[in-house]
């Protein structure tokens, strides 16, 4: 790794070197308390529902979007933040956050939410289809996305329908996109087979304080999950977007993290694809 604008580091080797391997890595304190619980209060506001009335949550899932106020712009400029996507992405080659996205804010219920299969959020192809996400499109330079961000504006226990992680799956989806050239797969394509090749990955799921953002590799395959909690989940999950393609080429001692896990990925040779055995009664 370059050790061009690591001045100012706040990941650890040791999390460098996770973040490469499993595709992921913790950011406690990225932002406040007092930040979080500011944004909440608005967010709350929008969903309609009231916080001391349980009998207004009615639905398992509210979608809320682009927000920049002060609370979720100071939020996104943490300097914390920007140390550490310099340090896995690369100085210069990445924009400031902007309005943080879509809020997928889950209540309790026993609902299914209907959005919790497997998938990565593609990094193009929006502008031909706009109403087909499955449509969207990633290729292996991951055009367009240069991580996934997850912004926790509350407390997020694992009852309390934490993102499910699958560790390391992000090498595998760079194995298939490896295959594709430079028009890459859609997620259609993609999730086609319930991206099988990393079914047996360990499972991590995203908790932690309000203030704690997880920097995902864009490849990495992830999934919702119902509330079986108390209190709902407030949650961002903005990309950080690339000024430039990732590079393959350039010289090992010139890449970031995000660009050796994809190297160190087709360099694996993939154990074996277990035979499914289904027994007929």
């Amino acid at each position: 790794m370059s050790a061009r604008g690591l001045s100012a580091s706040v990941l650890t080797p040791t999390q460098v070197r996770q973040f490469v391997r499993d595709g992921y890595v913790c950011l406690p304190n990225a932002f406040s308390p007092e930040l979080a619980e500011a944004a909440r209060a608005i967010l709350w506001r929008d969903t309609g529902c009231s916080p001391d009335d349980r009998a207004s949550w009615r639905a398992p899932v509210i979608r809320l979007g682009w927000y920049a106020q002060p609370p979720f712009a100071a939020a996104a400029a943490s300097p914390r933040l920007h140390a550490a996507f310099d340090q896995l992405v690369g100085p210069g080659r990445w924009l400031p956050p902007g309005p943080l996205g879509t809020f997928p804010i889950r209540f309790p219920s026993p609902e299914d939410p209907g959005d919790a299969g497997w998938h990565i959020d593609p990094g193009f192809g929006f502008e031909t289809h706009p109403d087909d996400f499955l449509a969207w499109r990633t290729n292996l330079h991951s055009r367009g996305r240069a991580l996934l961000l997850l912004f926790l504006f509350s407390d997020v226990g694992r009852h309390d329908a934490p993102t499910r992680l699958r560790v390391g799956s992000h090498r595998h989806v760079a194995r298939r996109l490896a295959q594709a050239g430079e028009a890459g797969l859609s997620l259609r394509e993609l999730a086609a087979d319930g991206f099988a090749e990393s079914a047996g990955a360990p499972e991590m799921q995203a908790t932690g304080r309000a203030g704690t953002v997880y920097l995902c590799h864009p490849f990495l395959v992830h999934a919702a999950q119902p509330h079986r909690g108390t209190r709902p989940r407030f949650m961002a999950q903005p990309p950080l977007l690339p000024t430039e393609p990732f590079s393959l080429a350039a010289p090992a001692e010139q890449a970031f993290p995000v660009e050796l896990a994809i190297r160190a990925a087709l360099a694996e040779t993939p154990p074996p694809r277990r035979r499914r055995i289904v027994h007929l009664r």
